[in-house]
């Protein structure tokens, strides 16, 4: 590109982001353009410190600017970055293998062996629904690639439901920063409610698993 996506931005307006983790985004942006928007997507599965929720209505707003590249391209963009983060750690969790993931969950207090093996059984009954509606889901989305790994979840039926999961996701809040334009900063109002949402849930989740467990040990 003649003029880079950061410049671009800087003449749309005054508030582009310039530094911490946004700022980020919008350097590799800028200077990689597309490659650049694959690869956060893509690094985010690792590192979750790069939420997606940013990144994206960022490359969204992006695509709005006359000469960068479209919204089309962007969303197709991110998805294959998405999917190729999913399978480095889908990869990595299959190495790994069961046998040590299980050995060293077993090391966690509170976890019992039934736990495993119930938590095995779920998957593996529901191991697409996981994958798909995992990956909508903030910090599951990276998570979920481990115990399809872990279970050696077909690669293809992998990537299907991955792709489509991530395709849904980044499409809604690509457009949702397309559609605000210079704005699109208000998207991340609504990811952060999003995101307090799932820590009560999650919290509760613990807390109930370790009433529960506590509760049995002491009945036995």
């Amino acid at each position: 590109m003649a003029v880079t996506i950061l410049a671009d931005l800087a003449a749309e307006t005054s508030a582009v982001p310039t530094d911490g983790l946004t700022g980020l985004v919008a350097d590799l942006m800028g200077d990689l353009g597309l490659f650049g928007a694959g690869l956060v997507l893509a690094v985010e599965t690792f590192f979750p410190f790069l939420p997606s929720e940013v990144a994206l209505p960022l490359a969204g707003f992006t695509a709005s600017i006359p000469g960068n590249f479209g919204l089309v391209a962007v969303i197709v963009a991110t998805t294959i970055g998405s999917v190729v983060g999913a399978l480095a750690l889908y990869a990595f969790s299959r190495a790994f293998g069961r046998d040590r993931t299980r050995a060293l969950l077993l090391k966690a207090p509170l976890v019992t062996a039934r736990d495993i093996d119930k938590g095995e059984a779920w998957f593996a009954r529901n191991a697409s629904a996981a994958v798909f509606f995992g990956r909508m889901v903030p910090a599951v989305r990276s998570l979920v690639s481990v115990p399809a790994g872990v279970e050696a979840m077909g690669v293809a039926r992998f990537t299907l439901w991955t792709a489509a999961g991530s395709l849904i996701w980044n499409t809604i809040w690509i457009v949702a920063g397309y559609q605000l334009g210079s704005n699109w900063e208000k998207v991340e109002e609504y990811a952060n409610i999003l995101k307090y949402l799932l820590v009560v849930v999650v919290v509760a989740a613990v807390a109930w698993f370790v009433w529960t467990h506590l509760k049995a040990r002491r009945a036995a």
